[in-house]
């Protein structure tokens, strides 16, 4: 199985970005699309895995979830990695608390290599985004989408779960989320840390 640990993106915040997304694509037959129903914010790609880790994974997932407050975010301009001008992934940005969702993305990334799935990129610095697009072949230049989508500005949502997804690469990649683990609620008891 190859696994992920993402945060779903609401049906209006997809709706948003799909429509100044749409307009766009035609003009790019270089850029591999991702579908709209696709689209989520990765916390923490954890590769091929065994599914005899999906036990443990889930009871560390949940502990993690269980740790870290709802979040506030955003869908916010675009991007491309390693950089517009010569680009291999085209991204949305995303707005949030720039301290609470890397350390979510963190405590993730840790319950995973504690139930035996570490991520597949260790010691990679976290970026939130969400994928629109990857070339096809070369890297090109997406400065002119990125322009395109830098007034881009989503509504903001609260993020109140995250999700194991297990992804079967396919020309249109398939996902099916395997469980979802709620973040803490505004009002809930007191955090108590748990090591284990």
């Amino acid at each position: 199985m190859r696994l992920f640990v993402a945060l779903p993106v609401p049906e209006h915040a997809v709706g948003e970005l799909e429509r100044a997304v749409a307009p766009l694509r035609d003009g790019w037959p270089g850029l591999r699309w991702t579908g709209a129903e696709a689209w989520h914010l990765t916390l923490a790609f954890l590769g091929e895995a065994d599914e005899a880790v999906l036990g443990p994974l889930a009871t560390r997932l949940s502990r993690a979830a269980g740790r870290h407050s709802q979040l506030t975010m955003s869908l916010r301009a675009a991007g491309a990695f390693p950089r517009a001008s010569s680009a291999r992934v085209l991204w949305a940005g995303v707005q949030a608390d720039l301290a609470a969702l890397p350390a979510l993305a963190h405590s993730v990334i840790a319950a995973a290599g504690r139930a035996g799935a570490p991520p597949a990129s260790p010691g990679r610095a976290y970026h939130p985004h969400l994928t629109l697009a990857r070339c096809r072949r070369e890297p090109l230049d997406v400065g002119p989408l990125v322009d395109a989508l830098s007034a881009f500005a989503g509504t903001p949502w609260t993020a109140t779960q995250i999700c194991l997804i297990n992804s079967r690469l396919t020309e249109d990649p398939r996902y099916q989320t395997l469980g979802a683990w709620p973040l803490r609620a505004p009002g809930d008891g007191p955090l108590v840390a748990d090591s284990r």
